[in-house]
């Protein structure tokens, strides 16, 4: 048998589970070092004068976190704690469970979206994945047996320890490959001074592009280096006029991406059109830490109540199909995430998943549709580059291209708000129309059970009476009930 909310009992018996082996081994103690840069972290400690650290690991490497922490211990003379199960992706930093123990600091640990914060001072230690350096020139030659071809290389940051021996090799035959570079704490600032007059820098989720004045990044094609995952759909979703091509270090094979972009932009297109249909709207709080996240959520609120839509915040945690279906009111959630989590296949799910920025598509007029798609919401708000006006044009009809009914986007400026109530008529070309509908009143009259009914005058006034006493194994009138029914026994035999 199966429900809404469990799989077939069958296929659980039948599953085959797949199991990483290679990650259910601890790293060697003579290798802890290089790996997890044990020095490189002490000395940042040191230098800062940290007294409290957190440290924040994936789970697939929490079997080395207990060794970690005591090789920190020892080399710093500093209390240092494991963050383990974090309340959002794993590849944020967690501020809130940092909070909880009071850290002044805290050390990310594994892959990182490399969002900013703003509560603690980050270290990030990505790791040492293997990679083959010299096949992977090689699988790039063949891809771009042009030498003047111009290439874009990204790539996922367990690998970044690689990269420099990479950009040497490459940068010595190709006149036209830019590398990118990863924008961490140690970072900042670094390779300012590198960025020459006839070019421009551009910011890539954590990654500085230093670009020809020229040219634009699309007119490069894109060599991912690195597994299938988030942040690979990320890029190709926001640089959806680039080709792309993936090479993939733990397997040492290359292709041309095959994901169609098309395809992939025309569902976030329908995912735009159910929330200009959508009449109450869930934000969801998708971090805690991101900087600017406050900000964009209310943003959201008022864009939303322009449009004349509904909204509630709700702070869930990690999401799932069950969590979420507690409240059918909503038509729409909004996920304010990170921008690796904030593509989130909603397939599962009994309501839509949006993002901030098909939210904004479908509420701000002023904001069209252009087939450019924008993951990361800090881009969002006033003064970065991708900032629109809310646009004050009065309200709007439009028919739905899902339903085919007639919409409204915007609210009346002409009605008066003390009478902008459920029960709001008004008369128009001699036909009645409920303007301001109450949503949240027509969602509950649909529902075939309304809860307890009340029947005002219909029953009598009782005072309070004495409860029932006990607990729930056995209350005392129950206790009672069989003691009597004992003694009757007894009588009868």
């Amino acid at each position: 048998m199966s429900v809404a909310f469990s799989s077939n009992d069958a296929d659980v018996i039948h599953r085959n589970v797949e199991i990483n082996l290679k990650s259910k081994k601890p790293t060697a103690l003579d290798h802890l070092n290089t790996v997890y840069e044990i020095q490189r972290s002490a000395e940042w400690i040191k230098k800062n004068k940290f007294k409290k650290v957190a440290l924040q690991f994936p789970d697939d490497l929490l079997l080395d976190s207990t060794n970690v922490a005591k090789c920190l211990e020892i080399e710093t003379g500093e209390r240092v704690f494991i963050l383990g199960d974090t309340s959002y992706g794993s590849c944020c930093v967690d501020e809130v469970a940092a909070q909880h123990y009071s850290a002044d600091s805290v050390i990310h640990y594994g892959r990182a979206c490399l969002s900013p914060v703003t509560r603690y001072p980050v270290l990030y230690v990505f790791g040492r994945k293997d990679i083959d350096v010299q096949h992977c020139c090689e699988q790039f030659q063949k891809l771009f047996p042009d030498l003047t071809q111009h290439v874009l290389v990204l790539y996922d940051v367990v690998y970044s320890h690689a990269i420099g021996d990479l950009k040497s090799r490459l940068q010595g035959s190709y006149c036209n490959v830019l590398i990118s570079e990863l924008n961490t704490t140690e970072k900042t600032g670094e390779g300012v001074s590198n960025v020459q007059a006839n070019s421009n820098t551009q910011e890539l989720f954590g990654r500085t592009v230093i670009i020809p004045i020229e040219k634009t990044i699309k007119d490069y094609k894109v060599f991912y280096i690195g597994a299938e995952s988030f942040a690979l759909t990320n890029f190709i979703m926001t640089l959806n006029q680039c080709t792309f091509y993936s090479y993939n270090p733990e397997t040492s094979i290359d292709r041309e991406e095959s994901l169609s972009v098309n395809r992939a932009i025309m569902k976030r297109y329908y995912m735009i059109e159910k929330a200009k249909d959508a009449k109450i709207v869930g934000i969801v709080a998708g971090t805690l830490g991101i900087a600017d996240y406050l900000t964009v959520i209310s943003r959201l609120k008022e864009i939303t109540k322009k449009a004349g839509k509904k909204t509630y915040t709700f702070v869930m945690g990690k999401l799932n199909p069950a969590k979420m279906a507690n409240f059918m009111e909503i038509d729409v959630f909004v996920l304010v995430a990170c921008p690796e989590n904030s593509l989130l296949d909603s397939s599962e799910f009994y309501k839509p998943i949006v993002t901030p920025f098909e939210m904004e598509i479908a509420c701000n007029q002023a904001r069209e549709w252009t087939g450019e798609y924008i993951t990361d919401f800090r881009k969002l708000l006033p003064g970065s580059t991708h900032f629109v006006e809310m646009s004050e044009a009065s309200q709007q009809q439009e028919v739905s291209l899902l339903t085919g009914a007639m919409r409204s986007i915007g609210t009346d400026d002409t009605a008066d708000d003390s009478e902008a109530s459920s029960t709001a008529v008004m008369k128009r070309d001699d036909a009645l129309t409920v303007a301001n509908a109450s949503t949240a009143g027509d969602f509950l009259a649909s529902r075939s059970w309304q809860g307890l009914e009340q029947n005002l005058g219909q029953t009598p006034v009782t005072k309070a009476v004495e409860g029932i006493k006990g607990i729930a194994s056995g209350y005392t009138h129950e206790q009672k009930t069989e003691k009597q029914l004992n003694e009757k026994l007894d009588l009868d035999f």
